[in-house]
């Protein structure tokens, strides 16, 4: 195997196993034109994989493909063409090819762009802070029909994802449309994914470790693959198959705060290979800057109280959005640190000590 720079290097506890082209078993396809059964079948999914892929979405094939393709041609430009349109702290959305996740580079490049501009959010992470910043696209001169494409698939992929979400939404017992209203203003991001050839895969990662922070992940990967799923069952990673012409779906952390762990965000990371590129076009579904995530009221009661306090997704985002620019001396923000039982566990702790 050949080198690559020490920050691309994971931890030896982290690297990929060299097994680990297994490809997994039992991850849930669901064929979304067969009504019967749908509902329990998404909430199957979402309770023992927190993954499953869906067939027959009713996304056009051409509107993927003319994406993807497009996709293509703007990360086979020179390095300084695509840095052009190079993000920074105060443009979040372009080009970037240093992203960090839990403080490791990703061997990576990236393309970002939002669904619906302008796109208000935070400008900064601080709760006392109110002012909001207003994002808008940025896109390269080449290839000219990548704004185009964008918006097309844009359209038919927000019909799949709210299709989702009221299956979700049924599959919890609530009404089909109790999660619309977050969605009034969604702070949701499309980013085209490009992973060139790595010539040292047993050391590096496409993407760390990480749970999505968001609703809903609806992920297009070629038939190359990579995406590798951590295993509710026994904790092992698992390599999800390609399926042509299929959508992975994952949960983010809000559907896992807003069930009150009726469905779990699950880990997952993306594996590199030395011999072929990777692109994949990762859709997040997320609810608007403005919404103070919590279990919903319906999903708790004395017998299964919440599990989580609320807070704020607009700060959320924007906390973890500092990661990517900069290598952190800790941790970045989780869900894990609003959770309810921890916060009393440390509390009674401090009390023991100061008693």
């Amino acid at each position: 195997m050949g080198v690559v720079d020490q920050a691309f290097i994971q931890a030896q506890e982290h690297r990929p196993a060299k097994s680990s082209s297994t490809y997994a078993e039992g991850i849930p396809l669901i064929d979304l034109s067969s009504p019967d059964g749908l509902v329990s079948e998404i909430g199957n999914a979402c309770k023992n994989w927190g993954f499953f892929q869906v067939v027959n979405h009713g996304v056009p094939l051409e509107k993927r493909q003319k994406l993807e393709d497009s996709s293509r041609k703007f990360f086979g430009l020179s390095s300084e063409e695509k840095r052009m349109i190079r993000r920074t702290e105060q443009q979040v959305l372009g080009y970037y090819d240093t992203e960090h996740t839990k403080n490791v580079r990703d061997w990576k490049e990236v393309f970002d762009f939002v669904a619906k501009e302008p796109l208000l959010v935070p400008a900064s992470p601080d709760p006392h802070d109110k002012e909001l910043l207003e994002l808008h696209n940025v896109w390269p001169q080449y290839p000219p029909e990548l704004k185009e494409a964008s918006d097309e698939y844009v359209k038919e992929l927000e019909k799949l994802a709210f299709k989702l979400l009221e299956l979700i939404a049924l599959s919890l017992g609530l009404p089909a449309n109790r999660f619309h209203s977050f969605f009034r203003d969604q702070t949701t991001r499309v980013r085209l994914n490009h992973y060139p050839p790595c010539p040292a895969p047993d050391l590096a990662l496409g993407v760390g470790r990480h749970k999505d922070g968001g609703g809903l992940t609806i992920l297009f990967q070629d038939d190359v693959g990579g995406l590798q799923v951590k295993r509710k069952s026994d904790g092992e990673w698992v390599t999800v198959k390609p399926t042509p012409d299929a959508y992975i779906v994952n949960v983010g952390d809000i559907i896992q705060v807003w069930s009150n762990e009726a469905y779990e965000s699950v880990e997952h990371r993306v594996m590199v290979n030395s011999e072929k590129e990777r692109y994949s076009i990762p859709y997040f579904f997320n609810p608007a800057h403005y919404t103070m995530v919590e279990p919903l009221e319906e999903l708790t009661n004395e017998q299964s109280p919440p599990k989580y306090k609320t807070y704020s997704w607009g700060k959320f985002m924007m906390n973890r959005r500092l990661s990517n620019f900069k290598k952190l001396n800790v941790e970045n923000i989780q869900i894990s640190h609003f959770k309810i039982s921890e916060l009393a566990d440390k509390l009674e702790g401090a009390l023991s000590i100061n008693n």
